[in-house]
């Protein structure tokens, strides 16, 4: 590790009922991966906006490369040399990968864009970075795993001293993620100052020299690495002891009846002929690598996606799914994967978005029952111990994990009997995601049918009562979990059926 390239020291930041940011220290140095740690809400990414000009502090100072700098906005950090990759994608669907990745920095040709050389420079980037994208699709077309690559290659784009990744893997495979991890450690090695957010305990032991943890807004302190443990690191971040055992035998009820029968579904290349059971109280896993369908499964179940053929059967009665509102009606709720484009509406507050998907229950004639609407979401916000000042807090001032939360309350709210969860922890803390867990269990436990789609094989060997296992759009096993182990689980995430 070489000298330090930038400090911040004492910045506060406050939003309206929140104090984000508590005269937080940092400090990044060259040549080095600084792990920036914490539970969703601990400051993480408010952090971060400060640094790049999105936020403006209350107060503190920041140092860069000896000098006191105060970015205004993203483009006067970018142009110093100060990128972030987002957690949320901030790429505009409607235009082509090469137009995202040189958004306002397009190559010139005369008095236009050069559009061939911006694609031979996206094209270029994509070569480094070892993946399979077409400068020329459109970013609206590629799956959530790949439009993060694209926000990494854009940052890469940049000629940066200090890159901020903010949980840039967590919608990848696990050969997306070593493919990262050797740019990340070609960029150190270059003498670059590397901040890496990560949730992934296993990821931060093998790509970071030094981890900064922050709690509810605050500095906690600065570990290495090399001479801390998994738990040193969780115990600072939560002050609790996180266990995380894997399921050993289902808890589904012997005889438990049929409550979601899937036959023959047919969706495109990713959806071929999908077969499958879900019983009353079970947590059904699906798992796979990025692109095995299974995401494509679930939204052709809920009607999101249109369906080619196939049948299905809501306790034992055949349905006719062909909008998210026919599903909704036979008692389908779904989490999607990626949940500020489909589960929540982030300038409507915690209230508005919790009775969204059941607001004939709280409307009389034309007008709203606000009191109802507020005691509803206050329940959901006790019982899910979700982090806001207030019901009527906006939705997007609220981290991640805390969104993911009103997500859930908003079908809970629906009384939905099956519940299709896609990544319910990605972007989630260690302590939110093991409240997110047990309270998948005790829905389960109440009767409710879940199918959990996960990319995490801890998370799917932990939640499971069975796994059905997918490959290039089709079913290429089931196991129950007392039989499932990571390597047979992988053995058939990698096995093609003719």
């Amino acid at each position: 590790m070489g000298d330090v390239i930038l400090t911040m020291k004492g910045i506060d930041k406050s939003f309206p009922g929140v104090h984000a940011l508590d005269h937080v220290d940092l400090e990044i140095r060259k040549g080095e991966v600084l792990a920036l740690m914490g539970e969703n809400g601990a400051g993480k990414s408010t952090l971060m906006k400060v640094l790049t000009g999105i936020y403006t502090k209350d107060s503190g100072t920041i140092t860069y490369e000896g000098k006191e700098v105060e970015f205004h906005n993203t483009r006067e950090a970018q142009d110093a040399g100060i990128v972030i990759v987002h957690q949320e994608l901030n790429m505009l669907s409607h235009l082509t990968v090469a137009q995202n990745i040189f958004i306002g920095r397009e190559p010139k040709k005369g008095f236009g864009i050069d559009d061939k050389k911006m694609v031979e420079e996206s094209r270029k980037l994509f070569q480094r970075l070892n993946i399979d994208i077409d400068p020329t699709e459109t970013m609206g077309n590629l799956t959530v795993g790949k439009q993060q690559m694209c926000e990494i290659a854009k940052a890469i784009s940049h000629q940066a001293k200090v890159i901020i990744f903010d949980e840039p893997s967590a919608a990848l495979t696990e050969s997306e993620i070593e493919e990262l991890f050797k740019i990340i450690r070609d960029l150190r090695d270059q003498q670059l100052g590397i901040v890496y957010i990560s949730h992934r305990m296993d990821e931060i032991k093998v790509i970071t020299d030094r981890v900064t943890v922050m709690r509810d807004g605050t500095y906690v302190g600065t570990l290495i690495t090399k001479e801390c443990t998994k738990e040193d690191i969780i115990n600072m971040m939560v002050g609790r002891v996180i266990y995380e055992d894997p399921k050993t035998e289902s808890t589904v009820p012997k005889g438990a009846p049929v409550v979601l029968k899937v036959e023959n579904l047919n969706a495109g290349k990713m959806v071929q002929n999908v077969s499958f059971e879900l019983r009353k109280g079970e947590i059904l896993g699906f798992s796979g690598l990025m692109g095995a369908g299974r995401t494509e499964t679930a939204r052709a179940l809920f009607g999101a996606d249109p369906k080619e053929s196939g049948d299905i059967y809501i306790n034992g009665q055949k349905v006719i799914i062909n909008n998210p509102q026919d599903a909704v009606k036979h008692g389908i709720g779904y989490l999607s994967e990626d949940r500020k484009r489909y589960g929540i509406v982030v300038q409507k507050t915690v209230a508005e978005n919790t009775t969204m998907a059941d607001l004939d229950e709280f409307t009389n004639g034309i007008f709203i029952n606000k009191k109802k609407e507020n005691e509803v979401a206050q329940k959901y916000v006790e019982s899910l111990a979700t982090k806001t000042p207030s019901v009527d807090q906006l939705v997007v001032n609220l981290s991640g994990g805390n969104q993911q939360k009103v997500v859930i309350a908003k079908w809970l709210t629906r009384n939905c009997d099956i519940l299709i969860f896609d990544e319910p922890t990605r972007g989630i803390d260690v302590g939110a995601k093991n409240e997110i867990y047990k309270l998948m269990n005790r829905l389960a436990a109440e009767g409710k049918a879940i199918i959990m789609i996960s990319s995490e094989m801890t998370e799917i060997l932990r939640m499971s009562d069975r796994i059905v296992i997918m490959c290039e759009g089709k079913i290429t096993g089931e196991l129950d979990i007392s039989e499932a182990t990571q390597e047979n689980i992988m053995n058939l995430a990698t096995r093609e059926i003719g």
